[in-house]
């Protein structure tokens, strides 16, 4: 009774603007994004989650009726397949090539490991294609006194004012459903991430609603109990970077131009995959009608009698069968056994279905022949795709420079909050003594890799220590070292140098 009369004084606080209340989470005085980004997003969720509504079609007497639709669901097999082609499980992390890192390298790992996170960043980066966006916030586990990962998608992540596209500070929703005196109760925790004064600060507001399409009354956090020993503000020092990653497929988000919210690899195929999706709805339901249908005569058929007495039509066929259907007529008046059944049209649906592919893998940037099959094109091995130069490549490069920066964003964010809970007492690393091998041998030739610099070092394009970086994934560190390794074997020989030529570091 208590908490109802406290209900009911927000409702009317709400109402007076005595109390904060929100319709959609974008009314926040602090989020810069407009609902329009939101909706889109939510369209793309339904092309991902493959949930359409049923057909309505009328049938032969004129009736009304629905069936399910039939999605072949690609914008998930194209997200499936990108997400498989930067990153998986035999990628490699690796923090500095000395012992000033060797600290920070094995709580990254440990960090790593514990998370799942090789496993965990492959799943997360299909959803980061398909919908525009993934936010990947670390946090500290007081109970376990360990950093722990959390995964936030596209629909819950809101950039907030004063930022530009690098977005430095944000918004997390997490909505969670209860039942209170008999009735659904939905809370939704906003969680800001902002600088203040020069520190990082996290304030967390709490909003109850009644009506799932309402964010609903700012309530204290303790009204809802997972959130109850959440502080409303926490502040952190000593911080030089937000503590949330934000990693958006590469490409220009041209339905919003000033937005900051990234876009999917698929939002501007959506008409296409419509048009996959209703070709192949089509032809199943095609099959389905197109079942063989044979008509025969009455007298093909005989009246019995049933236990009550009353005679029934009894078919002479096997009864667990559908194809014969009874019509009027006898085979004495010359009516035949006739075969109704139609020819399904399957090339013509298949031709449809494959031009309709080609498009899409020309819209998402797959090389021909990904998701189709032909004398000309077929499969190939991941040398002849690097080998060929094709479109898979080139759009693997340009979308793994935003994973390698955003893998080595949350490892200094890792560290940094970890050296702030005094988890870690080590030296915080730079992006530069962090490497990422993304040579996982799916579309990499490393022969291949290791003929071109040993020819452009020898042309003198290109230094020792950027090759050895370059072919074994090293960091500046690591590939010191290693120069120091093999002038010490050849002592006869000349030095290896070359450090500061042409092309050192990252370039």
């Amino acid at each position: 009774m208590f908490e109802k009369i406290k209900n009911l004084f927000r409702k009317v606080g709400a109402e007076l603007g005595m109390v904060n209340s929100l319709t959609k989470i974008v009314d926040h005085p602090k989020i810069n994004v407009e609902q329009s980004e939101y909706d889109r997003i939510a369209k793309s969720l339904q092309y991902f989650e493959g949930e359409f509504d049923d057909v309505k079609y009328y049938n032969s007497d004129h009736e009304l009726k629905t069936r399910p639709y039939m999605s072949i669901n690609m914008m998930k097999v194209v997200a499936k397949r990108m997400a498989s082609l930067l990153y998986n499980e035999q990628c490699r992390i690796n923090v500095g090539g000395d012992d000033k890192f060797k600290d920070a390298n094995e709580f990254i790992q440990q960090t790593f490991s514990d998370n799942d996170f090789n496993k965990n960043f492959e799943r997360y980066l299909e959803s980061d294609l398909a919908l525009g966006g993934l936010v990947i916030r670390p946090y500290f586990d007081v109970g376990q006194g360990k950093i722990k990962l959390s995964w936030c998608q596209a629909p819950t992540i809101y950039p907030l004012r004063n930022n530009t596209n690098d977005v430095s500070e944000i918004a997390i929703a997490s909505v969670n459903q209860t039942i209170e005196n008999d009735k659904v109760v939905y809370y939704t925790l906003l969680e800001f991430h902002e600088w203040v004064n020069g520190n990082y600060q996290i304030t967390n507001e709490l909003y109850r609603s009644e009506d799932k399409s309402i964010v609903g009354i700012q309530v204290p956090l303790t009204s809802y109990e997972p959130y109850s020993g959440l502080e409303p503000v926490a502040t952190l020092e000593n911080i030089t970077r937000p503590q949330f990653v934000y990693l958006k497929p590469q490409g220009f988000n041209n339905r919003n131009i000033t937005s900051p919210l990234g876009i999917g690899v698929c939002d501007n195929a959506l008409s296409t995959l419509k048009q996959i999706n209703d070709t192949f709805d089509q032809f199943n339901w095609e099959i389905k009608m197109g079942q063989r249908r044979v008509a025969v005569p009455e007298d093909l058929t005989s009246l019995g009698v049933d236990e009550r007495g009353i005679k029934q039509p009894k078919q002479v066929f096997d009864s667990s069968q559908n194809v014969f259907i009874k019509m009027r007529g006898d085979s004495e008046d010359g009516f035949k056994i006739t075969d109704l059944t139609s020819e399904i049209r399957s090339q013509a649906y298949i031709a449809a279905l494959n031009n309709a592919l080609q498009v899409l893998e020309m819209q998402v940037g797959l090389t021909a022949g990904t998701f189709s099959f032909d004398a000309k094109g077929g499969l190939k091995t991941a040398t002849e795709v690097v080998s060929e130069n094709s479109m898979t490549q080139q759009t693997r490069s340009s979308q793994l420079t935003t994973v390698d920066r955003a893998i080595k964003e949350l490892i200094i964010s890792i560290l940094e909050l970890a050296k702030a809970y005094e988890a870690y007492n080590g030296d915080i690393p730079t992006m530069g003594d962090i490497s990422v091998d993304f040579d996982d041998g799916v579309v990499t030739d490393k022969q291949q890799k290791l003929d071109f610099f040993t020819q452009a070092k020898q042309a003198g394009f290109a230094s020792t220590k950027l090759a050895i970086k370059k072919v074994f994934g090293y960091t500046d560190d690591q590939a010191e070292d290693l120069i120091k390794e093999i002038n010490a074997e050849v002592p006869n020989e000349p030095e290896v140098s070359g450090l500061a030529e042409f092309g050192e570091g990252d370039g």
